[in-house]
């Protein structure tokens, strides 16, 4: 069982409880699993949101996801699925810390690029394939509709 609390300001609580839910169910399902998703402004710091691991390094289960307060709802679902997504790295273990550097399977990613870094290709290409997920799921959308309903989108099989 999974635990997750909210706090912040200026967010959809009911969408947030929604996607999250409906992540860890999914993706850990017995998983024992602790997230405090904080809302704030992050416009200073020009990112949408940050995940990191509470305490220890060594198989976490503590996480710490900071959203920014104020996204469209569609940057904002994509950016949480994002954010989770680093969040099932972590605990597949995929994603881990060592010496104070984060490797992702055996590479350090203090060699690479942000955008380089192997760990947020993965997930920049998860956050759009788990946000058709999510609106089938929960909408009843095929991949078709979605296209549809937003035309810059690639027609994904499901």
């Amino acid at each position: 069982m999974s635990y997750f609390t909210t706090s912040g300001y200026g967010y959809r609580k009911l969408l947030c409880e929604d996607i999250t839910s409906w992540f860890l169910n999914r993706f850990f399902p017995r998983h024992k699993i602790t997230l405090d998703i904080v809302y704030r402004g992050l416009k200073r710091e020009c990112v949408n949101g940050y995940c990191d691991y509470v305490g220890e390094s060594y198989r976490p289960r503590h996480f710490l996801i900071e959203l920014d307060t104020y996204m469209d709802e569609e940057t904002y679902t994509k950016t949480l699925l994002h954010e989770l997504t680093h969040l099932k790295q972590w605990v597949m273990g995929s994603l881990r810390a060592k010496g104070g550097k984060m490797y992702y399977g055996k590479e350090c990613m203090e060699d690479y690029d942000y955008w380089y870094q192997p760990h947020e290709i993965e997930a920049r290409e998860q956050e759009e394939t788990l946000y058709l997920e999510y609106l089938f799921e929960k909408n009843g959308w095929t991949d078709h509709q979605v296209s549809q309903f937003f035309p810059n989108r690639l027609c994904i099989a499901v």
